[in-house]
């Protein structure tokens, strides 16, 4: 409830006619004191004097945006009164004229943010850009996967096992190193990550129950592989009938450095012979596409395929 006092300092407020414009703008939307200058033709002084005694008596609220300030209606006993001398006046031709300045404004916006893009348009991908991670990306694409048992093979760093961890019931850690599995275990505890299950195991031979995992990701780890067809073999019985497969791995190459500098068995593999390893070891629906390539020489393609256990 207004007292008497307030109620007689907000009626003065709204005896005056550039206070009733600048409420009705921020009717329409947030507007910062810059934006209201524009529309309103009016020097910042005076806009910031009607908008410190409208703050004043409860009728706007104002936030911070680094330096900028903008400025709202504010719900409350204040705004009920607003509404009731607004409503006589809302076709007066002075608001009329304030809502084209709001939408010479809003298509001024517009272009200039057009105007930014097409002049970045060539180098876009080449700028470092606030918040532009793959990593943010694939932790926002996650939370569209299903949530489920998640069977992990071949962990590496353990950065994609704990992203896993954040939208699976579970997920079952598999790699050959001890020193691996311990590492990710640390992070993982960092993190207050507790949904990981380690197992120390060959990713061909994994000690694990047939029809108990509902996706199974084999990231850059299938060229580590003694035998990949039995590794595929293997995902698919731990798969339930339709759980999903996701590999991700080299596209073939010759770069025989690889196999000493980094232990791989094999120098990637041919769409066609990735493909036929994921249906030779029970898979359907099998899709394999060129994915990434690096910038730097080599310049090695990753390969992405997706299969559903038949």
């Amino acid at each position: 409830m207004i007292g008497l006092t307030g109620t007689s300092r907000l009626l003065k407020a709204l005896a005056d006619e550039t206070r009733l414009r600048i409420l009705h703008l921020l009717a329409q939307e947030e507007l910062s004191g810059t934006d209201l200058m524009e529309i309103l033709n009016m020097g910042q002084s005076r806009v910031s004097t009607h908008l410190s005694l409208l703050k004043e008596v409860g009728l706007v609220a104002d936030r911070r945006a680094g330096r900028r300030s903008y400025y709202s209606i504010l719900p409350g006993p204040a705004a009920g009164l607003w509404e009731q001398a607004h409503g006589e006046s809302r076709s007066a031709p002075e608001f009329e004229a304030d809502l084209e300045g709001l939408e010479a404004l809003r298509v001024r916006r517009t272009k200039e943010s057009r105007a930014y893009f097409d002049r970045v348009a060539a180098s876009f991908g080449a700028q470092h850009l606030p918040g532009r991670t793959w990593e943010g990306l694939a932790r926002a694409l996650l939370h569209l996967a299903p949530r489920g048992r998640y069977l992990d093979l071949g962990v590496g760093d353990g950065q994609l096992t704990m992203m896993l961890a954040g939208v699976a019931e579970r997920v079952t850690a598999v790699d050959l190193s001890t020193e691996m599995l311990s590492q990710l275990d640390a992070r993982a505890r960092g993190k207050g990550i507790d949904n990981i299950e380690l197992v120390e195991a060959e990713i061909e031979d994994l000690p694990l129950p047939d029809d108990s995992h509902d996706v199974c990701v084999m990231s850059q780890a299938l060229h580590h592989a003694e035998a990949p067809a039995r590794a595929l073999a293997e995902a698919r019985r731990v798969l339930k009938q339709g759980g999903r497969l996701v590999v991700l791995d080299l596209l073939a190459h010759s770069e025989e450095w690889v196999r000493e500098r980094f232990q791989h068995r094999h120098l990637g593999f041919t769409e066609i012979g990735l493909e036929e390893l994921c249906r030779q070891a029970g898979f359907d629906s099998v899709v394999v596409r060129r994915a990434a390539r690096d910038s730097e020489p080599p310049h090695f393609m990753t390969l992405v395929a997706t299969a559903i256990a038949r």
